[in-house]
């Protein structure tokens, strides 16, 4: 009987191993719905067996979603009332939607989508925010946050701009990949508290033409203090945006107080 197991174990292990290497090979080519189509899929978290859908049943019922939220910058309130921070020093961007809340499992999802290219992940994210975009109103454009020449050199691929493309195709807008860049390097975000964040993003964004009259909505993985989105919103508003808002996959909890 011991053996028997062991030969069962043995053939698992082969078959996922097998699996592995077409989910690889299907994520290298930007297409994991063609693997799917073929050949069983396994959790993207646990692992465990899932048939066609990304993540199963336990696992997604992990993800943390958002409740009641400020509907300028979506850090939860008390029956979604306007939080005391943008009520004093309204931010430049208008709103913020997004579809979890950035806790865990979910921010290892992300890392993993971030760090390690890992599109099949990148897919779920992407249609996960498309969803919890889709019943507000349509912008002109959408942009994808953008990055600095040697972060896109050291990673090779721009994550928010996978997840613009995904949410737009899937809404039904326009995506535009070239007009605002990042026109300064910048030592990463994580750390730093709420003013050297601001300090650190200030004018590093530059919009390359007209937006006069548009609605802009800006896509990005992670929204911590907002610095990101409120220096981009800025760059944008005074390219001639009318609007800006801010879809983000994940919204960490609210910091301290001076964070």
């Amino acid at each position: 009987m011991v053996c028997k197991l062991l030969m069962i174990q043995e053939f698992v292990s082969a078959v996922k191993r097998m699996s592995g290497v077409g989910r690889t090979i299907a994520q290298g080519i930007g297409d994991p719905g063609r693997f799917q189509a073929h050949w069983p899929i396994d959790c993207l978290l646990c692992l465990d067996p899932t048939g066609s859908a990304p993540l199963c049943d336990n696992c997604e019922r992990l993800l943390a979603r958002p409740g009641p939220v400020c509907p300028r910058c979506a850090i939860a309130t008390p029956g979604g009332e306007p939080c005391g921070e943008c009520l004093q020093v309204a931010p430049a961007f208008d709103h913020v939607v997004t579809a979890f809340d950035y806790r865990f499992p979910m921010d290892r999802l992300i890392r993993r989508f971030k760090f390690s290219a890992d599109l099949a992940a990148g897919a779920y994210l992407g249609a996960a925010l498309g969803a919890a975009v889709e019943k507000f109103p349509r912008p002109d454009l959408v942009v994808a946050s953008p990055a600095s020449t040697p972060r896109l050199r050291e990673r090779g691929f721009l994550p928010s701009l996978v997840l613009a493309r995904r949410v737009a195709s899937q809404l039904g807008v326009a995506v535009d990949s070239g007009v605002v860049g990042k026109v300064r390097h910048t030592p990463p975000q994580t750390g730093l508290d709420r003013q050297a964040r601001r300090r650190n993003i200030e004018g590093a964004f530059r919009v390359r033409r007209r937006l006069d009259g548009l609605h802009v909505a800006v896509v990005d993985d992670v929204m911590t203090t907002g610095a990101t989105l409120a220096s981009l919103a800025t760059a944008l508003k005074e390219a001639g945006a009318a609007r800006v808002s801010g879809w983000v996959v994940a919204r960490t909890p609210e910091p301290p107080r001076g964070k």
